[in-house]
């Protein structure tokens, strides 16, 4: 019976720690933290939880909760204390004084007569605290102080994985950013050229160049930090082509598309695929002839392949080697992959990186070439069927 008892325990207190973690996957807000304490209440012997950013009450539930309503300044000692320090902090009164553990008299409700403030803390750093309330002094023992520095630590650990995705989001935009700045200028002025060119020639081809030009960039910029339809993605890759063949001849460039069911709906970060096409306009192309660009979508399980194929200069086994390498991070430390210096490696690499950070392990990118053959590079996004 006790085995029984103590299995049904470790269940229960198993399902109460992955709601308490799923609850706080957005970070330290007002929301998240009512749910929190709701969930931790009846788990103990307070008469109330709390929990707090370092300056204001986020979530105050059990006794009293109607006098400490969400964002009300901090204003108890121990409280600042614990914030100051980091370390857990109890405290304890006698009647009507209420004396914290460093001193001081914070004001506290008359029913409350003793508490545990927790820290939690974010590499180090106190953030927040999540405070328990009891009638008795006596009612804080061992067991009490055990919960609440045991949840208090499963908080922290996931506000710092937390505080991890998100730096590694804003670090997924700032890549974007990168990869825009730096592909975007000789695209730019080489469009704004050929715009300019055709006001003279073709007027009615300028305005309507023009006007795609405005949704271009509009798109880039409105997609550089989300996940968007695959679809929207090859729009966006078709809308580039729409003034490459403005610029070099509607002839010159020829793209087809084979999209699988249910992959144009599969949600990808914006700017994979564009850029490879540009790498093909910019590196592929012959002097004379077209350039013939494939693009396939297709499910290979639960991964998403995405294909582009050209058939046009190719490179040799060496050079193909060295920027596959070198776009799935490979041991190229202090070589320059082939065409690097016009941007290929550098795109491909900041491709094969966000792909990796958004759909994990076994994302990346393979690369296929031979000379005066063509090129196929292929995304893998592990898993990305399943995600959507």
């Amino acid at each position: 019976m006790g085995d029984i008892r103590s299995s049904q325990a470790t269940e229960h207190l198993l399902t109460l720690a992955s709601q308490t973690l799923d609850s706080m996957r957005e970070g330290l807000n007002q929301l998240s933290c009512r749910e929190v304490c709701r969930l931790l209440l009846p788990e103990t012997t307070a008469i109330a939880v709390a929990m707090t950013d370092r300056e204001s009450v986020l979530a105050f539930v059990g006794a009293m909760e109607a006098d400490y309503p969400p964002g009300s300044p901090i204003h108890t000692a121990a409280t600042l204390e614990v914030l100051e320090t980091g370390k857990l902090g109890t405290f304890q009164t006698r009647g009507d004084d209420q004396t914290g553990a460093d001193g001081h008299t914070p004001e506290l409700p008359p029913k409350v007569r003793g508490g545990i403030i927790v820290p939690l803390n974010v590499q180090d750093r106190p953030v927040g605290t999540i405070k328990f309330y009891y009638r008795s002094p006596a009612d804080i023992d061992r067991t009490q102080l055990a919960i609440a520095r045991g949840f208090g630590q499963l908080l922290s650990t996931q506000l710092s994985t937390h505080e991890l995705d998100r730096q590694a989001e804003l670090t997924a935009k700032a890549e974007v950013k990168a990869l825009q700045a730096q592909i975007n200028p000789h695209f730019l002025f080489n469009t704004i050229n050929t715009i300019a060119a055709l006001t003279r020639t073709d007027p009615l081809q300028a305005r309507n160049l023009l006007r795609e030009f405005a949704v271009f960039y509009r798109q880039t910029l409105e997609s550089s930090d989300q996940l968007i339809p695959l679809s929207r993605e090859l729009e966006q890759t078709k809308r580039y082509l729409t003034f490459e063949r403005a610029r070099f001849g509607s002839d010159r460039i020829v793209e087809r598309e084979s999209v699988g069911e249910g992959c144009g709906d599969i949600l990808v970060p914006a700017f994979i695929v564009q850029p490879i096409v540009e790498n093909a306009v910019r590196h592929a192309m012959r002097d004379e002839g077209a350039l013939h660009i494939d693009i396939r979508a297709e499910l290979d399980g639960d991964d998403v392949l995405i294909a582009v194929t050209d058939d046009g200069l190719g490179m040799s086994a060496a050079a193909c080697d060295l920027l596959q390498r070198n776009a799935n991070g490979g041991n190229c430390a202090g070589k320059v992959p082939a065409s690097s210096e016009k941007g290929t490696g550098i795109a491909l690499r900041n491709v094969a990186e966000r792909l990796e950070r958004f759909y994990g392990f076994g994302s990346g990118i393979d690369i296929v070439s031979k000379p005066d053959e063509g090129t196929c590079v292929t995304l893998r996004l592990a898993r990305a069927a399943v995600h959507d």
